[in-house]
């Protein structure tokens, strides 16, 4: 069978691009599969990052790409689905994560008639609303045939604008690209941390829904033996989080990684941590809990989104009933006082063996056969 994937990949950086090349080399095991990039992912102007292409340390996989859309450029979608056609696929695989695509992808998959056209959904309803988010989410949900979601709140958010929708619910697949883990004495060293102490890792990019500032507030309520690791650029301003640092009782204890954390860190991190906590206050789903899970590193998390389908409440990790930062600090302390790590690990491992890049791409390819099917 002939795929043709629609979406970002190398040289473009970040979890989408990964999630990408990981469902890529899956797939052309077995299928003939053409990938077809972004020249131009945002205008500058728009992107909130310092870059949006990797750097020289990360472990990116080089996928080769036709780089043909450009997200502002009308007629770069019209070459866009010419080269489409031209491959002459029996399935488009897509990715949808911000409105802001909606035009550019909507065109293309239009276009697209005579293939199965399959949508990977990673939110349907913004974190950051934008004005014109109802009109591009109808425009582009109307082209495709089918929906991959990966959370019940994306599902129902595809439901709410098209009630028709087919669809196929699965989970995230487990991040398994950042190799093995390191000895948690020996990531320490190498991050200059306090070895000894129970450590919080705050992990991915910062922006407000993320609930940094909970978190924050929330280490001020626990004792010296503890150490929050803080590692993630900045989206917008990192004043108001160095002010709540500044004014933390325990800010001696706060480690400060604020900037992009390219592939190869990413190891240290996870082997140095304890727990990882996600402090969000709202979510879809997060790719962290799946490179947590790779890790074996349990999770905290706020009862928002999708994040409780993936983390199971006292088996592979703690969930607090509220985003609030009392709450957070008590579902810490009972971790930590009940030593309930090692008690996690094997959920977890059981977890990742069901949530494989492997049955992702099969169950995924059932779903063709399905829609295929139904057009006959």
């Amino acid at each position: 069978m002939k795929i043709a994937f629609l979406s970002v990949f190398y040289p473009f950086r970040g979890g989408i691009a990964q999630f990408n090349a990981l469902i890529y080399r899956e797939l052309e095991k077995t299928h003939e599969v053409k990938a077809f990039n972004f020249k131009r992912q945002y205008p500058d102007f728009l992107f909130p990052g310092k870059t949006q292409f990797v750097s020289p340390d990360d472990q990116a996989d080089p996928i080769q790409t036709e780089r043909v859309l450009d997200s502002v450029n009308p007629l770069s979608y019209i070459k866009t689905a010419s080269r489409i056609r031209a491959f002459d696929p029996d399935l488009v695989i897509s990715r949808y994560w911000m409105s802001f695509f909606g035009p550019s992808l909507g065109f293309i998959l239009g276009r697209l008639r005579k293939p199965v056209r399959i949508s990977i959904l990673d939110n349907v309803i913004p974190h950051e609303k934008r004005f014109f988010d109802a009109v591009f989410n109808r425009y582009f949900l109307k082209r495709s045939d089918g929906f991959i979601v990966m959370s019940d709140k994306v599902l129902k958010d595809l439901l709410s604008i098209r009630p028709d929708a087919k669809y196929l619910r699965v989970n995230h697949p487990v991040y398994n690209h950042f190799g093995i883990k390191m000895e948690r004495e020996e990531a320490q060293r190498q991050l200059r941390l306090d070895r000894g102490k129970k450590t919080l890792l705050f992990f991915g990019i910062i922006r407000d829904y993320k609930g940094l500032d909970l978190l924050i507030e929330a280490f001020a309520g626990l004792d010296e033996s503890y150490q929050l690791v803080i590692a993630g650029e900045v989206y917008g301003s990192f004043e108001k989080y160095e002010k709540l640092i500044a004014a933390n009782p325990l800010k001696q204890h706060i480690h400060l990684f604020n900037r992009y954390i390219s592939d190869d860190e990413v190891t240290l991190f996870f082997s140095a941590a304890d727990v990882c906590i996600l402090p969000y206050k709202s979510a879809t789903q997060s790719g962290i809990t799946s490179i947590a899970n790779h890790f074996l590193v349990p999770l905290i998390a706020t009862d928002v989104g999708g994040l409780k389908e993936t983390i199971e409440d006292g088996k592979t990790g703690l969930i607090t009933a509220n985003p609030d930062a009392g709450e957070l600090t008590e579902k810490i302390k009972h971790y930590f006082d009940n030593s309930l790590r090692n008690n996690f690990l094997e959920a977890i491992q059981a977890q990742n063996a069901a949530n494989s890049w492997e049955n992702f791409c099969s169950r995924l390819l059932g779903f063709y056969e399905e829609l295929k099917k139904a057009r006959s």
